[in-house]
């Protein structure tokens, strides 16, 4: 009996290490996912049309970022209500890391603009701030002024108007800023897409835009259209003539859309570093770099945590234009 403790000690100690052993075992099957990881085909939802700026961008940085890791990134187009049902599809997706989505801007303007969302922002996580898009101001040409200044005082005296793609876009949220800043009398004018806004704004039925460069651009270069300033902190150098907001005398003004990847919450955080630090080494080589700012976007690149805090610096932003704009949709 008088062995007993010291039996009944040993055998703790046994089993202690045991329960060690065991421990440092699963950490380190923990880890083997992420180094194996691929081992099949990865999915990325764009939850816009083909054929648009978040799908060319999608696919341009993805194919890049498939060769990297040996495995097809395959794109899945599920567009409609402002990206939510891409986003609410990935959100419910498993959290397995082969489930992926690709938003813009649009996704923290969505946290104020809805009521009520299928998802919460807690059912995804920040991947990378993978491209800035720069925002463009366009004047149509029968508008008297020759820069923003002049505009923003055209617009104090005269009712001006600015469209959008749709409520809530960042064309929207952008145009609704600059009006409340200025004091501007501007109607908010949505279309349904882009391509009509272009041959109104030529015509002189839409006065003003914020929009990407690439499709008005070479229209405003033909001079069926003015191109006043970038909303971008920087002067874009594809177009180093144009003055930033900021210089056309709006200090502060700087609001640029963007391109980021979520995943589902859950995924294997080794698996997210993984592939952020793969999709900043895709888009700053010099092959997908220039093929980014050909399309008019500024190659990022990210780190999970500064995309994290980018999404909610914005939603910020966009929380209090909203409430001033009194912008919803049910």
């Amino acid at each position: 009996m008088a062995f007993a403790p010291h039996r009944s000690r040993r055998s703790a100690l046994c089993a202690a290490l045991a329960l060690s052993s065991l421990a440092l075992a699963g950490t380190s099957w923990a880890q083997e996912p992420a180094a194996q990881w691929p081992s099949k085909p990865i999915k990325l939802i764009v939850p816009y049309t083909p054929g648009g700026s978040t799908d060319i961008v999608s696919r341009t940085v993805f194919e890049a970022v498939g060769k990297r890791l040996g495995q097809p990134v395959v794109i899945e187009n599920k567009p409609g209500a402002n990206s939510t049902i891409g986003v609410t599809q990935t959100a419910r997706a498993p959290a397995d890391g082969y489930n992926f989505v690709s938003v813009l801007a649009a996704y923290t303007v969505n946290m104020s603009l809805y009521k009520k969302l299928p998802y919460q922002p807690s059912d995804l996580v920040a991947v990378s701030h993978v491209a800035d898009l720069p925002m463009f101001l366009f004047a149509a040409n029968k508008l008297p002024v020759k820069n923003a200044k002049e505009l923003a005082e055209y617009g104090k005296k005269q009712p001006l108007n600015y469209a959008s793609s749709g409520t809530g876009a960042s064309a929207h949220m952008i145009g609704a800023r600059w009006a409340q800043e200025n004091g501007l009398n501007a109607q908010h004018v949505p279309y349904n897409g882009s391509a009509p806004i272009l041959a109104d704004l030529m015509s002189g039925q839409v006065d003003m835009l914020f929009d990407p460069a690439l499709v008005p651009m070479p229209h405003a270069k033909s001079g069926k259209i003015k191109v006043l300033a970038v909303a971008s902190k920087q002067r874009w150098p594809g177009e180093p003539d144009i003055p930033t907001m900021e210089e056309a005398g709006f200090p502060g003004f700087v609001m640029n859309s963007w391109v980021g990847v979520l995943a589902p919450k859950g995924t294997p955080q080794p698996i997210v570093d993984k592939l952020s630090k793969t999709i900043a080494e895709a888009v700053q080589s010099p092959e997908v770099k220039a093929k980014l700012t050909q399309l008019g976007f500024g190659a990022i690149g990210s780190t999970p945590a500064q995309f994290q805090q980018l999404i909610d610096q914005d939603t910020a932003m966009y929380k209090a234009v909203i409430t001033k704009a009194q912008v919803s949709i049910d």
